[in-house]
């Protein structure tokens, strides 16, 4: 096959996109769902209860959801590699859509928390699954750019979350919306192709390089710890941030229900992130993935402090520094997006890929535990995510002593 041959994009390519950037939009929306509208649907779960009380069932809801997340991304980069990226994907639209449909009807507060763990395991899942079949089947010469617009898939669904919230007052009937990606899921089963680089690697193994294909082979145990880490620091330092955010708001309103505050900030949130995702593959061609990196590490813990240490009333600025902070989160998954599976070869790459995304997610989820359950031995939201942002700077350290990976656009 000619080099003009292997960049065309073709319409099965355009398909293969649509399905993986619906697939990743829905996910966050579903993720993001419970947390713009947890004051709301905790008090209504758990009744009369006092503040403590309601922190700590609120910080089960949140972190669960992002245990269910590690298992999912390590289970299906696993299931990636041994039976198909096609299953992988349709399995994990379909886990997170029906389970976020079963949360609208749960009665009692641990129902929840059992439907939020698989939707988590959905979310982690669908991130691995839909990363790895774009890393192989996009024509190479467009795709960090590709996977950079499809990083934008997350801030999205983000959006939405934020628009649901600011229109429909029910949080049951808000997570209606599972409904459509278990619509996705089941006409991928017919729309939806095979990894053709997964279907020769199946065929080509030998046995001196199924040595080569070990995860924990010293070939590739730098890249394992170097992406776990990098991944790792940016991912906590989001999630505990977007998860507890709209919690944060609600504690700045003094008049008002904060619905509107709630849902106005996680829409900026996913404002900033979309843009931020949109541009990453540019800014990856043209600072270099390293350097990229950098700047969105920086970004981060500059505008964390900001937003956190400066704001104890709420006001219109604090839109505009989510923005920008999340300017640097949906940028940050762009590049992270082409650096992680670029680190591994064919018939690893989905468990390495899920190895990496989700080693960080583990201590994330303990991390978002923690913000809720510590907020008031640290003096408020305020300080408790404040706190957990440090790790953008352990972030920052690792990336500074990383070296620069070049082969972006190699499939192998």
């Amino acid at each position: 096959m000619s080099i003009q041959q292997e960049n065309k994009i073709t319409g099965y390519h355009w398909l293969l996109f649509t399905i993986c950037f619906l697939g990743t939009v829905f996910a966050g929306t579903v993720s993001t769902l419970m947390a713009v509208y947890l004051p709301v649907a905790v008090k209504d779960l758990l009744g009369n209860k006092d503040h403590e009380e309601l922190n700590t069932i609120s910080a089960y809801i949140n972190a669960v959801f992002l245990f269910g997340a590690t298992f999912g991304g390590i289970l299906i980069g696993w299931l990636c590699d041994k039976a198909g990226r096609k299953t992988a994907i349709i399995l994990s639209i379909a886990c997170y859509g029906v389970f976020a449909v079963l949360t609208g009807y749960m009665p009692n507060w641990w129902a929840v928390v059992i439907c939020r763990f698989c939707s988590g395991f959905g979310l982690g899942a669908v991130l691995v699954s839909t990363t790895t079949i774009m890393m192989e089947e996009w024509p190479a010469k467009s795709r960090a750019i590709s996977i950079g617009i499809l990083s934008i898939a997350m801030p999205v669904g983000i959006f939405s979350a934020g628009a649901i919230d600011f229109f429909v007052s029910s949080w049951r009937q808000a997570f209606l919306v599972g409904v459509i990606p278990v619509s996705i899921a089941i006409i991928s089963v017919w729309l939806l192709k095979e990894s053709d680089k997964w279907e020769k690697s199946k065929q080509e193994i030998t046995d001196r390089a199924k040595d080569n294909t070990t995860l924990f082979a010293s070939t590739h145990l730098s890249n394992l710890l170097t992406g776990s880490v990098i991944f790792g620091s940016m991912l906590i330092g989001l999630w505990a941030i977007f998860l507890w955010l709209p919690t944060w708001i609600q504690t700045l309103i003094t008049t008002g229900d904060g619905q509107k505050e709630r849902g106005l900030s996680m829409m900026m949130l996913g404002i900033g992130g979309l843009t931020g995702g949109f541009i990453s593959g540019w800014l990856t061609n043209a600072m270099g993935l390293r350097r990229s990196m950098l700047l969105c590490f920086t970004v981060c813990a500059v505008l964390s402090l900001l937003l956190f240490k400066t704001n104890t009333s709420f006001s219109s600025v604090i839109y505009i520094e989510i923005i920008i902070l999340a300017l640097a989160f949906g940028a940050s998954q762009g590049v992270l997006s082409v650096y992680i599976p670029g680190l591994f070869p064919v018939g690893i790459r989905g468990t390495a890929t899920g190895f990496c995304f989700n080693t960080g997610r583990l201590l994330t989820a303990v991390a978002v535990l923690f913000v809720g359950v510590l907020v008031n031995a640290l003096g408020g939201y305020s300080n408790s995510l404040l706190t957990f942002s440090i790790v953008f700077i352990v972030g920052l350290i690792v990336t500074f002593f990383s070296k620069e990976k070049t082969n972006i656009g190699s499939p192998h």
